[in-house]
């Protein structure tokens, strides 16, 4: 079992910058693919991106495609969303979350993943 803490989250003017960063524990972080969702308030949790458990692999929502990274340094078993030119359309709670895998697969699916962060506020004013 893994343990995942988001950070990063606060307060940013639209056009501004922000990186979140996963901590993991609990298991070693290279055999788990990881994914970021978000969820703002009256909506469903969506999708933003995903990245395999190598690194080697990603895949971006539409949405963000551009404008954020999603990146990963299993030596510090800690993955990161690194957001620029932010709008006031990404605001939301975001989470991350991972699954076992040990093949160059990305999950874009919620439903494949197995362990969830708590989550971290993100706000951008207009």
């Amino acid at each position: 079992q893994v343990q995942l803490v988001e950070s990063g989250g606060g307060l940013v003017q639209a056009g501004g910058s922000l990186r979140l960063s996963c901590a993991a524990s609990g298991r070693t972080f290279n055999n788990y693919a990881m994914g970021w969702f978000r969820q703002a308030p009256g909506k469903e949790r969506e999708f933003v991106a995903a990245i395999s458990w190598s690194g080697g692999a990603t895949y971006y929502a539409d949405s963000v495609k551009g404008r954020f990274t999603i990146s990963r340094d299993n030596a510090k078993n800690t993955g990161y969303l690194q957001m620029n030119s932010l709008k006031p359309e990404d605001t939301a709670v975001y989470f991350c979350a991972a699954r076992p895998s040990t093949s160059s697969n990305y999950y874009v699916s919620q439903r494949l993943y197995d362990y969830w962060g708590q989550g971290t506020q993100v706000t951008v004013s207009s």
